[in-house]
């Protein structure tokens, strides 16, 4: 029988108010089911949960959503990311023979063996494991091992929301969750966000084979809205920031318009390469180390050196980085107005920074559409689409790429009482259920006590 004692907690006035903070007052009974039916996946016939129903424990790791830094966290730049209510959510149990079983709908389950025959550790990256969870899981651990933390076997049954190939990290979300359920059985749950998001990041370059940034994992590790200065890789600055759109009257939107990432590796280890060069050209490592003005002073040797599109995706870094210090600031100044009027100067200021970033990743950076893929352009559809609605309901609105770009998302900031004919005009062309809107929930990647 599934843990009557949990099942009771979930149906709880205690839950019913962690629901509705992580999801919105609309989603409770949603909720309610999602985790009913995964405690309910967790049988006493069922090996791999043996251990005793009553020590179930309930773990939760969102997804994030980019609201500007495009592709400036790899360099040493400026992000603002948020977390949203999309997330991975695992029920939980511990136990005692080194053995790490994750069970995700939808997903094959896997099994990660953390010792070898003798007892000993092994967490050495393995070829066969890479691009999988269990690179993910053995990584984490590896990592948390050589931080002085202890890691030891837990099953897990567990259910993402976070759509994959969507931009919203569902990769992140799994790895914080995968990390915090480590960190609280084993670690005494001493981590803070920030390491959590680090050990994350490694273990998806070293294990899973990912040459991936640090902003994904941040933002889902933080919970809520947060600016993010990565000059200092080991000590990125974090800034919290209260960001309620949905009291200025807009809709958080993103909207997938099909594409498919496959082949496009190339296309995404692109940008952080041409940066880099542009970097290693005045002898730096990242462009992070740099001035735009050094750079705008060298701009002829530069074209000619190392063409075109790295100058301009060099641009793009410094432009993005601007950005992101002015969105901050509108965002902060929407919250200490104390008039109405102010607050909508503030938010008109940053809805034209959004622009300001979508069409930078469009013309400088360069990540709406893959040059091998020209008859495949599904963001600059969705983008075309987005601004045509609001040119045609004279609606003071943003959009822009979101994530890695080049298929995949766009991001929308629409009126609230816009939405559903925003709705029915994007979805008539990319397909029931292609739009989502997010809400920013404040909450990283914790333990859900109940």
């Amino acid at each position: 029988m599934p843990d009557t004692g949990l099942l009771e907690k979930i149906n709880s006035k205690r839950a019913a108010e962690i629901f509705a903070e992580l999801y919105g007052e609309r989603e409770v009974d949603a909720a309610k089911q999602r985790y009913t039916s995964l405690i309910s996946g967790t049988q006493k016939e069922d090996a791999e949960f043996s251990g005793g129903q009553e020590n179930l424990r309930v773990f939760s790791a969102p997804g994030r959503t980019e609201l500007a830094g495009n592709h400036t966290d790899h360099n040493r730049g400026k992000v603002l990311a948020a977390s949203i209510q999309l997330d991975n959510v695992a029920i939980v149990q511990k136990r005692d023979d080194n053995i790490v079983f994750f069970r995700s709908t939808g997903f094959p389950d896997e099994k990660v063996k953390l010792t070898d025959k003798n007892g000993a550790p092994d967490l050495q990256p393995k070829p066969e494991e890479k691009g999988t969870t269990s690179a993910l899981i053995r990584g984490i651990a590896a990592e948390l091992s050589s931080r002085g933390c202890n890691v030891g076997g837990f099953s897990a049954n567990a259910n993402s929301a976070v759509f994959a190939g969507s931009g919203l990290s569902s990769s992140a979300a799994l790895e914080t969750l995968i990390c915090r359920i480590f960190d609280t059985l084993y670690g005494e749950g001493k981590r803070g966000a920030l390491e959590i998001a680090q050990i994350g990041q490694i273990a998806e370059n070293v294990h899973f084979g990912k040459p991936c940034g640090l902003m994904d994992q941040a933002a889902c590790a933080c919970g809520g809205a947060v600016a993010i200065d990565f000059a200092d890789s080991s000590r990125p600055k974090v800034k919290q920031i209260n960001f309620d759109l949905s009291a200025a009257g807009y809709a958080l939107c993103v909207v997938n318009t099909g594409g498919s990432h496959a082949d496009l590796t190339a296309d995404y280890a692109s940008i952080p390469a041409e940066m880099k060069s542009v970097a290693a050209f005045f002898g730096k490592s990242v462009l992070g180390e740099l001035e735009k003005e050094t750079v705008l002073s060298r701009a002829a040797e530069l074209r000619k050196s190392l063409g075109d599109r790295a100058f301009l995706r060099a641009i793009h870094f410094f432009n993005e980085n601007e950005r992101v210090d002015a969105m901050t600031e509108a965002l902060l100044e929407m919250e200490k107005s104390a008039t109405a009027a102010d607050k909508q100067r503030a938010l008109s200021r940053y809805l034209e920074l959004v622009n300001e970033s979508g069409d930078s990743s469009w013309e400088f950076l360069q990540n709406v559409f893959s040059p091998t893929r020209p008859k495949d352009q599904g963001i600059a559809a969705a983008l075309a689409l987005t601004k045509d609605f609001f040119r045609k309901q004279n609606l003071r609105g943003a959009c822009r790429v979101h994530g890695g770009g080049f298929a995949g998302t766009i991001q929308a900031y629409i009126p609230a009482d816009a939405i559903n004919a925003y709705r029915a005009h994007i979805e008539a062309v990319f397909g029931a259920g292609s739009l989502t809107v997010l809400r920013i929930r404040a909450r990283g990647a914790v333990e859900l006590e109940f």
